[in-house]
């Protein structure tokens, strides 16, 4: 997906001055002096409830995001290599913001998330009971959407789009 100043190439994506971006895997991953910032279009933004333990931030980060990954395959970017030709699985070809929220602003973000029906990932209270994905899943399914006691969120469309979402939320610590 090109951005504003990005233009798509047979290989890849360059910036309106014929460059690649930093870290796109061109010259063996270097970052190229004369590259011009890439400014995304899109936003994936994680709102994490602002009551979770440090270890409970970062679990119900790691998994919210993994599903954005599975149903947004535009948001992974290219495998990795360093310079001794050894090969890494890709990442997100965007950074990812974190925030936090309290369980009111998180609800009311969720609410929003699902009105203009973005992709989204919810993590609830109940998934840190259960110990894999079968267990996760029956957990959400029994509760109803009004119900559901999130301790997390992630978000991924157009910027404006999620800034309205997240709306109320603060940058993580």
């Amino acid at each position: 997906m090109s951005t504003e100043n990005e233009t798509s190439t047979e290989n890849g994506t360059s910036t309106e001055n014929g460059t690649r971006p930093p870290g796109d895997g061109a010259a063996g991953g270097a970052s190229l002096p004369d590259a011009a910032p890439v400014r995304f279009d899109t936003k994936i933004t994680v709102v994490l409830r602002d009551d979770l333990e440090p270890w409970q931030r970062l679990n119900v980060t790691a998994f919210l995001v993994s599903g954005l990954g599975t149903a947004v395959p535009e948001v992974i970017g290219e495998p990795y290599e360093d310079a001794d030709g050894i090969s890494y699985l890709p990442m997100f070809r965007q950074p990812v913001l974190v925030l936090e929220a309290s369980k009111e602003t998180l609800t009311a973000a969720h609410g929003r998330a699902l009105s203009r029906a973005l992709p989204r990932a919810v993590f609830t209270s109940d998934l840190f009971a259960t110990g894999n994905d079968r267990d996760n899943r029956a957990a959400v399914r029994a509760v109803p959407t009004g119900g559901l006691d999130l301790v997390g969120l992630a978000v991924y469309g157009p910027r404006n789009a999620v800034d309205k979402v997240v709306k109320g939320a603060r940058m993580h610590p």
